[in-house]
C-alpha cells in the first residue's frame, strides 16, 4: 500500500472523515432511534413561505438531521455536536459584512432575520464522505444581503469565517483543523439563485448543532462548503483560504462541487447511501443541480478544479 505524504493539518488515518463511511449505517440507525437532541429548546419561524424547491422529495427524520452532525469545533464524532453544542451563545450575535463593497456594515442577528422574507427550501445535502440528506432549510438567498453592502468592481471571491471561541468550544483543540474556519465561494457562486444563508431547518430556528444561528448552504457542492454560525463575510480580489484545502488541499479543493467522476483520493465519490436508506444510491453531478449550474463551470477541467 502506498502512504500518502501527511501534511501539517493533516488527521491521523483513525480520524479521518471516511471511518463514518464504515459505521454509517449503525450511527444511522442510532440517531433514528435516539430522542430529538434540541426538541425542548426549538423554536417556530414565522412567516415562512413555502417554495416548491425539492417537493417530491424524501425528507431525512428530523432526528438524524439534527443528531448525524460535522462541526468540528464540537467534536470529531456524528453524534458530538448534538452533545455537546449547547455551549454555544448564540444571543447577542453579529455578522460584519465588509472588504470590497461600499456599504460595510455589522448585522445583529435579528436585523438579519429580517432582511428578507423567509423562505422553506428542500435540499439535497450530500457530505464529502459519502452519505447524504435531504433537509427542509428555511433562509433567504445570499444575494440579497451581498446587494445590500453593494460589491465593488474589484470584488471577485467572498470569504466567510465561523465564530470561534475556545472556552465555549473546548474539544476543537482536539480536530485536527485550523480554526476559526474558514470558506469562499466565487462571486458569482454566492450570488446564485441557490446559494442559502440558513437561519432554521424543519419550521424551527436552527439547532446550534446545526450551525446556529446562521450558516451557509451551496446545494450543489459538497457540505463543508456549507460554513456554519458565520460572523464574517468578506468581499475580496483573490482566491481565499479555506479550512479543508488548507489541511490538505490533495484532497480537499476550493470548489468541491458534487461530482461522481472525480472520486476523493481515497475514496468513489460514484455512490452515496442517503440516511435513512439501506442500499446507496448513484450520486450525480453537482448533486442533480446542473441544470441551474453547471453553466458557471463552462469551459472548466473540473477534474483540475475539483
Amino acid at each position: 500500500m502506498t502512504l500518502l505524504p501527511r501534511h501539517r493539518y493533516s488527521l491521523p488515518w483513525s480520524m479521518v472523515t471516511p471511518k463514518s463511511v464504515y459505521l454509517s449505517r449503525r450511527r444511522v440507525l442510532a440517531c433514528l432511534l435516539a430522542p430529538p437532541p434540541a426538541a425542548a429548546a426549538a423554536q417556530r419561524l414565522e412567516n415562512v413561505r413555502k417554495t416548491g424547491y425539492g417537493q417530491g422529495e424524501k425528507l431525512t427524520p428530523y432526528e438524524a438531521v439534527t443528531g448525524y452532525n460535522n462541526f468540528y469545533e464540537f467534536g470529531t464524532g456524528k453524534e458530538d455536536p448534538a452533545r455537546h453544542a449547547s455551549s454555544l451563545r448564540t444571543r447577542p450575535w453579529t455578522v460584519r459584512v465588509d472588504g470590497e463593497v461600499h456599504k460595510p456594515r455589522t448585522y445583529d442577528i435579528d436585523q438579519v432575520l429580517r432582511l428578507a422574507p423567509l423562505e422553506e427550501r428542500i435540499y439535497r445535502h450530500r457530505c464529502v464522505e459519502g452519505w447524504s440528506m435531504v433537509v427542509p432549510w428555511i433562509g433567504f438567498p445570499l444575494a440579497e444581503l451581498l446587494k445590500q453592502a453593494e460589491p465593488t468592481s474589484n470584488a471577485r471571491f467572498v470569504a466567510f469565517e465561523s465564530f470561534y471561541d475556545p472556552r465555549q468550544m473546548p474539544l476543537a483543540s482536539w480536530a485536527g483543523i485550523p480554526f476559526p474556519y474558514v470558506e469562499g465561494l466565487r462571486l458569482d457562486e454566492a450570488m446564485h439563485p441557490l446559494t442559502l444563508l440558513v437561519v432554521g431547518l424543519y419550521g424551527e430556528i436552527l439547532p446550534n448543532q446545526n450551525g446556529a444561528p446562521l450558516r451557509l448552504i451551496v446545494p450543489w457542492k459538497y457540505g463543508f462548503k456549507g460554513i456554519k454560525s458565520i460572523v464574517r463575510i468578506r468581499l475580496v480580489k483573490n482566491q481565499p483560504p479555506t479550512t479543508w484545502n488548507m489541511a490538505n488541499s490533495r484532497e480537499y479543493g476550493f470548489y468541491s462541487n458534487v461530482n461522481p467522476l472525480v472520486d476523493h483520493p481515497r475514496w468513489s465519490q460514484a455512490k452515496e447511501r442517503r440516511i435513512g436508506e439501506l442500499f446507496k444510491r448513484d450520486t450525480l453531478l453537482f448533486n442533480g443541480y446542473g441544470n441551474e449550474v453547471a453553466h458557471l463551470y463552462a469551459g472548466m477541467d473540473l477534474r483540475k478544479y475539483y
